[in-house]
């Protein structure tokens, strides 16, 4: 199977579990507890990140090598207008559906806040991305990202991967001390338009969550320039690395169960929960998110081809669930379904809001349903493909769909 392929399934899978936990029913749903997350800090936004950064240097890289850095750069900078425009599509759409649908507005008050299409003040927030509705916020982040990539990119071409790495440690550190309220305070306070209402409103804190996607960017960056040569990296020999993993994954198991049932005593947690910022990618989520990388491509690359059977029964499991057609072709599209995801999502919730507090069965069948709907952009920017165009010739012309960071 292509490199590639295993991409697209991978992030196939992590957009499949966030349309289920970002589904919110009065009561629950019980399809959220069947879910990585609840094993250990490492989540599918953090996997969707760093996949869309190595395909990012994956893809644009390429292009710098063989045309330039001018051309790379305005290839780039058109896909971030692009995704631009999905960003503000979605908004534009939910926020008039907040006007036309009964009770709308109270439903989706605590998703959108003060948000309204009559306010443009509030409109011109959203459009710089200081407002963000909730679940539309991570197709902002990545394109504050990937507006920067094109430097990124360049200085790892120019053998200088080593200083992005450090800076953007030094970013995630600004993030851990809080450096970055230096601008956002005065900031958010100058934004107020009244006591009670907000400035600034987002869920990522931009200088810690940049180490996941910038990451990747190297790593796809020195994947495209044959520096690194994985197979190499993750030797079926060499498990001292994948042991370590293993063993963090394991220490922080029975932590992530006490704290997700809140179960941790409270003089634990006062400590615990400084390290355990999700916002801002605290050092919980850091040393959780590198250790399940390393051992998920060590599984992937090196699994196979060791010599215990269990370790590589588990790798090729692995593989098939990457391998599924339907996850590659949600991965595909992944930045297109994700804005449409969050449609399926305020539906949802305004339905649920609507019907009263509905059962178990009923909410399973609505996820289910959910789940089906999310192929939608895919199969539309597939049609051709899919269904090719009854005309003589027309196979030979198909060209393959493009594969887009």
């Amino acid at each position: 199977m292509k490199r590639l392929d295993v991409i697209d399934g991978m992030r196939g899978y992590f957009l499949v579990f966030m349309l289920i936990n970002h589904l919110v029913f009065a009561g629950g749903l019980w399809l959220v507890e069947l879910n990585h997350r609840n094993l250990g800090f490492v989540e599918d936004a953090q996997g969707f990140v760093f996949l869309s950064g190595l395909l990012t240097g994956m893809v644009y890289s390429r292009r710098m090598m063989r045309d330039g850095f001018i051309a790379g750069r305005d290839k780039i900078w058109h896909r971030v207008f692009e995704l631009y425009k999905y960003a503000m599509g979605i908004i534009l759409v939910v926020l008039a559906l907040e006007m036309l649908l009964p009770g709308a507005s109270k439903i989706w008050q605590n998703w959108l806040g003060d948000a309204s299409l009559t306010d443009p003040f509030r409109l011109a927030t959203i459009g710089t991305f200081l407002y963000q509705p909730t679940f539309m916020d991570i197709l902002p982040q990545y394109i504050i990202y990937m507006f920067f990539a094109p430097l990124v990119i360049w200085l790892c071409l120019t053998g200088r991967w080593t200083m992005v790495i450090a800076g953007s440690l030094l970013l995630w550190m600004a993030a851990q001390l809080g450096l970055q309220r230096l601008f956002t305070v005065p900031l958010d306070q100058w934004l107020q338009p009244a006591p009670k209402e907000l400035g600034i409103r987002a869920s990522f804190n931009l200088f810690g969550w940049q180490i996941v996607f910038f990451s990747g960017v190297v790593a796809g960056t020195l994947t495209s320039m044959k520096t690194i040569q994985w197979r190499e990296v993750f030797n079926p020999e060499r498990t001292r690395i994948v042991q370590i993993a293993a063993m963090v994954l394991l220490f922080f198991l029975p932590l992530r169960i006490l704290t997700a049932h809140g179960w941790m005593p409270g003089f634990v947690l006062e400590k615990f929960g400084l390290m355990e910022v999700r916002a801002d990618f605290g050092p919980v989520y850091l040393v959780n998110f590198a250790a399940a990388g390393y051992a998920i491509a060590w599984l992937l690359i090196a699994g196979p081809l060791h010599h215990n059977q269990w370790v590589s029964k588990s790798a090729n499991v692995l593989t098939s669930l990457f391998s599924l057609k339907f996850l590659q072709l949600l991965g595909r599209h992944s930045l297109q379904i994700y804005t449409w995801h969050v449609l399926i999502v305020y539906a949802v919730g305004y339905i649920d809001a609507q019907t009263g507090q509905l059962g178990q069965v009923s909410k399973t069948i609505i996820a289910i349903g959910s789940l089906a709907l999310l192929f939608i952009p895919a199969l539309w920017r597939e049609r051709e493909k899919i269904f090719p165009p009854n005309v003589p010739g027309a196979a030979a012309d198909q060209k393959a769909t493009p594969r887009t960071a």
